[in-house]
């Protein structure tokens, strides 16, 4: 079943909607669909999660979204304004980008991961400091592990890094791969409800991918499930168990048996 989440006003007449894929699709290999034709809107100060089994599609829409994978037809609206080739390098500054382990330069120590792109840009040196100093406090990373590289840093404190590189340049969206993943459950807890406690002081959009149903609860104001490439459905946890749109969300559910509603 495919959800075609059309673009919605507020009360001003504003689009609601950050980022808006209209008939966005990709096959790999010209014949394997990694994601059907899906038109979907992420609204903006809210965090939608895209859950769903290994090769649903949704980390292929999250490339997509920034870029790496180009699509084979639709396309990707930025605050009402079509994503193209010729803009990408500007838009992708505008966005933060988290994946599983971080991602960091193993030779770069922290501080020198956080700060890699405004150095790029040539912002000024104390604005940069002064920017680690809030970063540092905003994701409660020791500033005295600044200057430790990856490999000496836990792997919460990497993700941490890494969550600081990706709002550096304060950016207006972010997205989140699987950033969770690799973490103990104590660990992965604590990041948890700091990454909630982020979102919520930034008034931050983001767009986070996870297996965890638990945690798409716990952070997605909005949870779309995916199969096959497809969107089966979208709504909060209660929605998709008490109304579900086919019998896959219901199968979905429970198989996450642990999982328990409030």
């Amino acid at each position: 079943m495919q959800v075609d989440v059309s673009t919605s006003l507020d009360m001003t007449g504003q689009r609601n909607e950050l980022v808006t894929l209209s008939g966005v699709s990709k096959t790999f290999g010209g014949s394997t669909t990694a994601l059907a034709p899906t038109s979907l809107g992420f609204a903006r100060g809210k965090t939608t999660v895209l859950i769903g089994p290994s090769g649903c599609g949704k980390s292929t829409l999250l490339r997509l979204i920034i870029g790496l994978l180009t699509p084979d037809a639709g396309t990707i609206s930025f605050n009402g304004e079509l994503v193209t080739a010729a803009a990408l390098q500007q838009f992708r500054r505008r966005v933060g980008y988290v994946i599983q382990d971080g991602g960091l330069f193993p030779h770069l120590t922290a501080r020198d991961n956080v700060l890699l792109l405004s150095r790029h840009l040539r912002r000024p040196a104390d604005q940069m400091e002064s920017r680690l100093d809030e970063l540092c406090a905003l994701t409660r990373f020791p500033a005295d592990a600044l200057a430790r590289y990856p490999a000496e840093l836990s792997g919460g404190q990497r993700q941490r890094v890494s969550l600081m590189r990706s709002l550096a340049l304060s950016p207006e969206l972010l997205l989140l791969d699987e950033p969770l993943g690799a973490l103990d459950p104590l660990v992965r807890a604590s990041l948890q409800r700091d990454l909630k406690d982020v979102f919520a002081r930034l008034n931050q959009t983001a767009i986070l991918v996870t297996h965890d149903l638990a945690e798409a609860a716990y952070l997605g104001d909005t949870i779309v499930l995916m199969n096959e490439g497809r969107v089966v459905q979208t709504g909060t946890l209660h929605e998709l168990r008490d109304a579900p749109a086919a019998p896959f969300v219901t199968d979905f559910i429970n198989a996450q048996r642990t999982l328990v509603f409030t």
